[in-house]
């Protein structure tokens, strides 16, 4: 099978779902996946995989070209490509799957699976090995639970102000919070970490994992899986939690949730105030913006965390 993914992290991570669902209905199956340098990480140990493909953009449209010229000589069972491009169709194959056009309200998980099955819906899944499952035991070894943060995003009007997220888990984490003395993880890239300085320090040292920068997207997941709650904006790190089946509460703002909202049971969105046709200012550049995430109080994310943990205990109960 040769899968196409995404260039961006949430996506590719809503496509495992799909990914996993050809792998277990065929046996013995090989895989090649192709997809964006952020997101290969990701891959990294899919079961019966060849080789990751990484499609590094290149001036007019030239890796779909590298793409076919490293492709042409194998007989594909499978192409799906759920990046639709022509060069696809002109690789020697069985059978070719394209993402199908979707509607204003469809969720973006939901179009994914409909490549194959208009009636399935596969639930994102990612694969481990003994490495990420081992480094996540020594980061956040049993004990206390843990509140496992993502306060940053791809662009920074997406992101909730750092003293916001102080103020959260001061209260999550308080005497009469939903996880008291809990400690806290925070996740992020190394390049992110000036953006977080303040709220890493205002986590109290004994009780802070600060893995900003020390993680890649697989050994976070294997983190993740370790955790009690997750909060964070929207990003692919969010997605991230979410597939690792913990609580996840995403807030939300510039970015419409009715497509990106975490898949799960477990899952929950908060989002601004005021609304995505009235949050963005004239002349928006998403380079240069601060937060749009202002409208989105302190008080409405602790009550969304209280309601999805509430849900989450009673589950078990």
């Amino acid at each position: 099978m040769l899968f196409i993914t995404s260039t961006r992290v949430g996506d590719a991570i809503l496509s495992t779902g799909l990914l996993n669902k050809v792998i277990s209905d065929n046996s013995n199956i090989k895989v090649t996946i192709a997809c964006g340098p952020a997101a290969a990480p990701l891959f990294r140990c899919v079961p019966d995989l060849e080789r990751i493909i990484v499609l590094d953009k290149m001036l007019f449209s030239l890796h779909w070209l590298r793409l076919w010229v490293l492709c042409i000589g194998t007989y594909w069972d499978i192409v799906i490509d759920l990046r639709n491009a022509p060069v696809t169709y002109l690789l020697l194959r069985d059978s070719r799957h394209g993402v199908p056009r979707g509607t204003g309200s469809e969720r973006r998980i939901e179009r994914l699976s409909r490549v194959l099955d208009p009636e399935f819906v596969a639930e994102p899944i990612l694969w481990t090995d003994e490495y990420e499952e081992t480094l996540a035991q020594k980061l956040i070894p049993i004990g206390k639970p843990v509140i496992a943060v993502g306060p940053t995003a791809n662009w920074r009007a997406k992101t909730w102000r750092p003293e916001n997220f102080s103020e959260l888990i001061r209260r999550l984490s308080g005497p009469h919070g939903i996880l008291p003395e809990s400690r806290v993880a925070i996740f992020g890239r190394d390049d992110e970490r000036p953006m977080v300085f303040n709220l890493i320090s205002d986590v109290p040292e004994e009780r802070r994992i600060d893995l900003v920068g020390n993680l890649d997207l697989l050994q976070a997941y294997a983190c993740l899986k370790r955790c009690s709650l997750y909060v964070g904006n929207d990003s692919g790190l969010m997605h991230l939690a979410a597939a690792s089946g913990i609580p996840t509460l995403a807030l939300f703002g510039p970015t419409p949730d009715l497509l990106y909202a975490p898949w799960g049971n477990y899952t929950s969105v908060v989002r601004t105030k005021a609304g995505m046709e009235e949050i963005f200012p004239e002349k928006f550049d998403h380079r240069a913006s601060d937060s749009l995430m202002d409208s989105l109080s302190v008080d409405m994310a602790e009550k969304g965390a209280n309601d999805l943990w509430r849900r989450f205990k009673e589950s078990k109960e």
